[in-house]
């Protein structure tokens, strides 16, 4: 088969779709398909780390709504995350994907629709949606949404009748190294301590959230032999000032940028403090307990209902991180808690979601040939 993906990343968006629809190209490719990539070329677009894995990638120019004249459709929310008009990116979309003949194409872009997605919809065999907010309307064969706490009745009304519905934290798209360390992260954590912090707020964290947490840290109740791994990405702009704050931490604190081994040092982790998005489900897979910062409305539901499992504790704002960090790993300080926490979070996925979908995905196009 060839599959065909349509996602963004940048400053603003951050790089979480990216690397998603990353790891679903991957186990197409180890199944022996074809993958291409359409993407705009965003400040902090992943274009470089997409063809570097291999993939063919086609680039759309930038640009910005700025340029165009205003309308009411750039304010609605994550519209202005497309660059430019959705009309346009159709057209474009539509002229890449006509040169080929693809089997499926991956969207994965909340500034995306049913309307985009009928204007490209002869160009291509079949579309696969990947959301998260349940917030609009989509003409697909398959529709995928890994949050918890999702039902596949909240999208009622918003895709055809005859759409496949992949909904919840087990269809999440991990990379096959998580599921590998499985065994092992699980077993550590039965005889559970806090001495490895792994800190990690997303590739771009453009509001220096990363800062905030090692502020909050300096007044917890740790001991001095702790240790914090901090992960940012290449593009992070205030990757600088966070290295130099972590120089003057009270205890031992490294900065690393661009890891490959992210499943490796959650499994050596004993807690994490994170953002409440994709990476959420890579801690579940691994057993790891976390301290979770909403930064986006569309993190709310799904922090809140790792909370209600038990998975995790939740930080609301980083605003909050100050006042609340501290008191959140003073309840998690006891062995009982982490062990808890960690079995709670283990019964929400086993990380082979990547997987699942590519078999849905292919028999789908079987049984309609």
């Amino acid at each position: 088969m060839i599959v065909a993906f349509r996602v963004d990343a940048s400053i603003e968006i951050g790089t979480g779709h990216v690397m998603r629809c990353l790891t679903l190209a991957d186990e197409f490719k180890r199944q022996g398909h074809q993958c291409i990539f359409i993407c705009r070329e965003h400040e902090g677009h992943l274009g470089e780390l997409i063809a570097r894995k291999g993939y063919e990638l086609y680039l759309l120019a930038g640009s910005r709504y700025a340029e165009e004249k205003p309308t009411a459709e750039m304010n609605k929310a994550h519209v202005g995350w497309l660059g430019v008009p959705w009309q346009r990116d159709a057209e474009q979309t539509f002229e890449v994907l006509s040169a080929m003949e693809a089997d499926w194409l991956v969207v994965d872009h909340y500034a995306l629709d049913a309307r985009w997605e009928r204007h490209v919809a002869a160009a291509v065999g079949r579309v696969l949606v990947i959301d998260d907010l349940a917030d609009r309307n989509h003409e697909c064969s398959l529709l995928l949404d890994q949050n918890l706490g999702r039902a596949a009745s909240d999208y009622d009304q918003r895709v055809p009748a005859d759409c496949v519905r992949m909904i919840g934290p087990q269809h999440a798209l991990l990379r096959p190294e998580f599921a590998s360390l499985r065994e092992r992260s699980l077993g550590r954590r039965e005889h559970p301590g806090m001495k490895r912090i792994l800190v990690s707020l997303g590739g771009v964290d453009r509001n220096n959230v990363t800062g905030r947490v090692l502020d909050a840290l300096v007044e917890a109740p740790l001991p001095a032999g702790t240790e914090l791994d901090i992960i940012m990405g290449a593009s992070a702009p205030n990757l600088a000032k966070v290295r130099a704050q972590a120089a003057e931490m009270p205890f031992r604190a490294t900065v690393q940028v661009n890891v490959s081994d992210m499943a490796e040092r959650m499994c050596l982790a004993d807690v994490s403090i994170g953002a409440a998005g994709g990476t959420s489900w890579e801690r579940c897979c691994l057993g790891l307990p976390a301290v979770l910062v909403v930064l986006a409305d569309n993190q709310v539901s799904g922090a809140a209902a790792l909370e209600r499992a038990g998975a995790a504790l939740v930080i609301s704002e980083p605003e909050a991180l100050q006042a609340e960090l501290p008191s959140a790993l003073a309840r998690m300080s006891d062995a009982a808690t982490l062990r808890n926490m960690s079995h709670a979070a283990a019964e929400v996925t086993t990380g082979e979601g990547a997987s699942i979908v590519v078999e849905s995905m292919v028999t789908i196009t079987g049984g309609a040939q």
